[in-house]
């Protein structure tokens, strides 16, 4: 982690996101590094930031993303070579020996290297997922313990909370805690965990009360889960779609025991805390969407100016321009749709509403964009030797994780209603 700490020693804190015209933070934001009002210019450090993330993702990435997609392998040199440039695990607290990144700086990151091959970026992004909860709701020894640990060598870990009849209903999860001394005894059944097979430790959702008609809010605790502790047995490795380097798997945990002193905040705090770290984790992958995005319109870009038809470059015929300036429209928007979010987050204030928006527009944009891609290749790019096909399948994902589209809908729906009867 040490090339991106390094460019911050000896600096004053930054403000983060989009940026106030002063360099001083507000009286009135004490929460937040960053001040009021807007600048489209980054910082030097958030340059640096993204020039560091841009040239690992185009001349590490990119040229082993193909191996990695038919192999389905996973990237271990790229997750150790992202740790050691300090690309991953951006939002641990420097307390606990991290970078203490604010989300937009992490935002910037991510979209540089989901650029270079969104597998990889989930695989680290999921890390951000499984860390969050701990974050917002740890406390200073867990904190300490659990995120230390992985600044200290290249860790992952994963957020346990779907289950096989339990996606977009969080309420309806089976896994049961169950409190016997200074333990808890934990049985059920995840789902679609990544990083599940790869993790050092789980954050975990389970139901504390037995009682069915216990509220969400005070049915659920979240546990800290060490990965080789007792009754967990791992699934095999799910073949998908797309994003194949990523490690998918089901996990089971058969009476496996966790002490009280990993249960966050404490027992029925666990739903909210669970919803609580999407707020800050969907800004991120809204970020993934539009690296993807452009990578997929700078393909196009590229290939329409090579592609030639009827004695001219196919981007000089309007049927092409007016597609690639679509592209491009959409790409831009779904860019400011997720600093909007991770702003709004930077500065102390519930997000919910814009992180939902960016998540479900920068998904469906990606789908787009990808799809349109392959259009414009032609019947090249319907062949896995073009780089636009594992986009259009590596895209999908971003409809579906962390929230679909459609729960992105009700949550952007009940928040925009919200507004009116408030």
């Amino acid at each position: 982690m040490a090339a991106l700490r390094v460019c911050r020693v000896g600096r004053s804190i930054v403000a983060c996101g989009l940026r106030a015209q002063s360099s001083h933070a507000t009286a009135t934001s004490p929460k937040s590094k960053s001040a009021t009002g807007y600048s489209f210019e980054f910082t030097d450090e958030q340059k640096e930031f993204q020039a560091t993330a841009r040239k690992f993702a185009r001349e590490e990435i990119i040229p082993v993303a193909s191996h990695y997609d038919v192999t389905g392998e996973y990237p271990v040199p790229l997750i150790k070579r992202a740790w050691e440039l300090g690309l991953m695990n951006t939002h641990i607290p420097e307390s606990c020996g991290g970078l203490g990144l604010c989300t937009f700086d992490a935002c910037l990151i991510t979209e540089e290297l989901a650029y270079g091959c969104t597998g990889v970026q989930t695989a680290i992004e999921a890390n951000s997922l499984g860390q969050m909860p701990v974050i917002i709701a740890g406390n200073e020894q867990q904190q300490k313990k659990y995120l230390g640990r992985m600044t200290e060598e290249p860790l992952m870990c994963a957020y346990c909370v779907t289950e096989p009849g339990a996606g977009s209903d969080v309420a309806g999860i089976k896994t049961r805690a169950e409190r016997k001394g200074d333990e808890y005894i934990l049985n059920g059944q995840k789902m679609w965990i990544t990083n599940g097979g790869k993790a050092n430790w789980y954050f975990l959702l389970a139901r504390s009360n037995p009682d069915p008609k216990a509220p969400a809010s005070k049915a659920f605790t979240g546990f800290i889960v060490e990965a080789d502790s007792p009754g967990i047995q791992i699934g095999r490795k799910e073949i998908n779609m797309g994003q194949r380097c990523s490690d998918t798997r089901g996990i089971v945990f058969e009476d496996v025991r966790v002490p009280k002193e990993n249960v966050l905040i404490g027992e029925g705090a666990g739903f909210k805390i669970a919803m609580g770290a999407f707020d800050k984790t969907r800004p991120p992958v809204a970020a993934g969407a539009v690296g993807l995005a452009q990578r997929a319109l700078d393909e196009a870009t590229k290939y329409a100016m090579e592609r030639k038809t009827f004695g001219k470059a196919i981007a000089e015929h309007q049927a092409v321009s007016f597609m690639l300036a679509e592209m491009a429209l959409k790409v831009e928007l779904s860019r400011l749709a997720y600093q909007r979010a991770a702003w709004e987050v930077d500065v102390g204030r519930r997000n919910t509403y814009y992180a939902s928006i960016a998540k479900a527009y920068a998904g469906d944009i990606a789908n787009q964009v990808a799809a349109d891609a392959v259009q414009i290749f032609g019947g090249n790019g319907f062949n896995s030797e073009y780089p636009v096909e594992k986009l259009m399948r590596d895209a999908k994902i971003y409809q579906i994780y962390e929230g679909t589209a459609q729960i992105q809908r009700l949550i952007i729906g009940r928040e925009h209603i919200g507004r009116f009867k408030a």
